[in-house]
């Protein structure tokens, strides 16, 4: 008996991955007349663009002029040289440059999703030249997840780090009124509550929340917008190989519905499946060590299987050391670690190794923070873990992880599923034993902060003495708002992992987007964005949104390069038997 041909779908640009950048991608493509399938190996769409901030970070973006700030080309460039350290080449990053704003114009015309300016929000490393003291940090406005029908429901649910109460979604600016206590912050929590539990609808069904912000407003209206094109989504559709003849990428193999499907591509694949953080042979052989998968933020699907194709294909591979980290916190029974993002700003905290020693800024960026760590534990194998330090007036007045302040879930109503995150003790003698910091070191940290909350200048690492660190600082604490003096019993710590939303390395790709070898040629067929290829932004990590910014954009140009073939870019003919499309995969 002859065996039965694999069923082929062909169009002219498969895209293998859901989150922000191959979304847009897709919108992009579809506009310019491609037909598009995008491809999802899990049962929700959205990766880990969904769970983030879903903001993005682009300079001379048309939205400052409107805040009343101004930004130029020549700064922007500066900054980023400064950041990247000749780490990415010069061809990237003025394509980056030149077509972030473009794409932000495109994405606001073109898609129901809608961005506003941060004037407050600062260029990470304010001390490079440069930087800005806010407004190219962009963050979404709402989406009503009503308007998605039943897709609501496939939709990757937003990390529950990002609700309040782990119910109720806030943009990034309401967040910051909110935690730094600014001027109608109860109006606004009373608002926003009142909001979800008045849509009855809504609450018969579930607890989720159709107000969608943050990393589901983008999601939920670039999908809002595949919809409107009647762009295909295939959910629960792992790909399994490149399919490469004659060395060009034709297409992709994968799994859908128990079977195997030969998906070709006339114009290009671009691949856009997320980095390996979930993969620990991965994590093993390329990160600093010790690492493990469990520490990170970000879905457990990212499993590299994108890069790790567009390896198999010949694609070369660079900064695969580096991940976009973030210190995160273990909460049993959740899929994922929560990132500590804005706690370590607040007042009267204190981070240390396992000496009782800090060892960076509290307040750092948070993928500072990490390389802090690392090289810390380096020299004192005693930073992985670190420990947040904190006291009962920290406790009353500031969240915690998924802690509310004390002053609305005192330690008596912490649920069961927390309880194992915080540890409590009367001294700071018992707690230095609790968690296995030496109680010595800690007493001594703990003392020389007091110092510094009275002058308001810590000697040792500068917290809050930039515009970033008292961004999420409390205002209403002098001279500093970073600093407070750590004092009242009880005392309590959290333990801090070396965690990330994503890894930085991946393939080594062009000003358009397509994968090169490692001998600088292009491997035609091919594009990789977002954290399957190595981030343009090097090492470094500019702004708040230097992840899905390039995602996007690097999406933008993928789509628009593919557009601009000639025709078919392979020929399916009798010659090409099924036989030998299956051979190139093996």
């Amino acid at each position: 008996m002859s065996e039965q041909p694999m069923q082929t779908e062909t169009f002219d640009v498969v895209i293998v991955g859901s989150g922000a950048g191959g979304l847009l991608a897709a919108c992009r493509a579809a506009d310019q007349g491609l037909s598009v399938v995008v491809i999802e190996k899990s049962g929700e769409y959205g990766g880990t663009s969904a769970v983030s901030g879903g903001g993005i970070w682009v300079p001379c973006n048309h939205h400052i002029a409107e805040a009343g700030g101004q930004d130029t080309r020549e700064a922007a460039r500066v900054y980023l040289d400064a950041c990247t350290a000749g780490a990415s080449s010069r061809a990237r990053l003025d394509a980056y440059l030149d077509t972030a704003p473009e794409m932000l114009r495109y994405l606001e015309a073109r898609t129901p999703v809608r961005y506003q300016s941060l004037p407050h929000y600062a260029d990470y490393f304010q001390a490079l030249p440069g930087a800005m003291p806010g407004y190219r940090a962009l963050d979404p406005l709402p989406f009503d997840g009503a308007r998605l029908g039943h897709e609501f429901a496939r939709l990757r649910q937003p990390s529950p780090g990002t609700l309040i109460g782990a119910r109720v979604a806030v943009t990034s600016k309401e967040a910051h009124t909110l935690l730094s206590k600014e001027r109608g912050f109860m109006m606004l929590a009373l608002r926003q509550f009142g909001r979800y539990w008045l849509d009855i609808r809504a609450r018969l069904r579930s607890r989720r929340d159709r107000r969608l912000t943050l990393g589901n407003a983008l999601v939920g209206g670039l999908r809002y917008a595949l919809l409107e094109r009647k762009v295909p989504l295939w959910l629960d559709t792992p790909m399994r190989d490149l399919i490469e003849f004659d060395g060009h990428i034709d297409g992709v193999l994968v799994e859908r519905e128990g079977q195997m499907l030969r998906v070709l591509a006339r114009r290009g694949v671009i691949l856009a499946s997320g980095g390996f953080e979930r993969n620990q042979s991965l994590r093993e052989r390329y990160l600093p060590q010790p690492t493990e998968a469990q520490w990170s933020a970000t879905p457990p699907h990212n499993t590299g299987d994108g890069m790790l194709a567009g390896e198999r294909a010949g694609g070369a591979l660079a900064l695969m050391s580096h991940v976009w980290g973030a210190p995160t916190l273990n909460v049993a029974g959740e899929e994922k670690q929560r990132a500590l993002f804005v706690e370590r700003n607040l007042p009267g905290c204190v981070i240390v190794n396992g000496l009782g020693q800090r060892f960076v800024d509290e307040a750092a960026p948070y993928s500072e923070f990490i390389y802090a760590m690392y090289r810390d534990h380096a020299k004192t194998g005693a930073c992985l873990p670190a420990w947040m330090i904190f006291d009962a007036r920290f406790r009353k007045r500031y969240p915690c992880g998924p802690i509310m302040p004390g002053s609305m879930m005192p330690d008596s109503r912490i649920p069961d599923s927390y309880r194992s995150l915080l540890h409590r003790a009367d001294s700071l003698d018992e707690l230095s034993a609790q968690i296995g910091v030496d109680a010595a070191g800690l007493r001594a940290t703990i003392a020389r902060m007091n110092d510094y909350a009275a002058s308001g200048i810590d000697e040792e690492f500068g917290k809050g003495g930039n515009l970033f660190d008292t961004y999420y600082g409390d205002p209403a604490v002098k001279p500093n708002p970073c600093l407070a003096p750590i004092g009242d019993a009880p005392f309590y710590a959290v333990r801090i992992d070396a965690g990330d939303i994503g890894t930085k390395g991946g393939l080594v790709t062009d000003e358009h987007a397509r994968v090169l070898r490692a001998d600088g040629s292009v491997i035609a067929g091919l594009y990789a964005i977002g954290n399957t290829s190595a981030s343009v932004m090097g090492a470094s990590y500019p702004g708040a949104g230097s992840t899905l910014g390039p995602a996007m954009t690097f999406g933008y140009r993928a789509a628009d390069h593919c557009a601009a073939q000639a025709g078919a870019s392979f020929s399916v003919s009798a010659s090409r038997t099924d036989r030998e499309f299956r051979g190139v995969t093996q």
